[in-house]
């Protein structure tokens, strides 16, 4: 995915763990686990907005666009 979250880097730099930003942002650690592992398609400004004002971080400090490199043709 070409997204990638950055959050393990944020979490550890304020020293807290997951759990606590979970219940900091009232959101369930399994969804905020998704958004950490990458495998999350999609997030509420609202969340994200949540997590920016509970870690003091911007939105591109969390989010960064890592392009796929491009497929290699298969020759005949």
């Amino acid at each position: 995915m070409p997204i990638a979250v950055k959050l393990d880097d944020l979490l550890h730099d304020n020293r807290m763990t997951l759990t606590e930003l979970a219940d900091r942002v009232d959101i369930t650690l399994a969804n905020l686990s998704i958004l950490k592992t990458g495998k999350a398609k999609a997030m509420r400004f609202s969340t994200l907005e949540a997590i920016c004002r509970e870690l003091d971080c911007q939105p591109g400090d969390l989010l960064e666009f890592a392009a796929e490199k491009p497929k290699k043709k298969k020759k005949k």
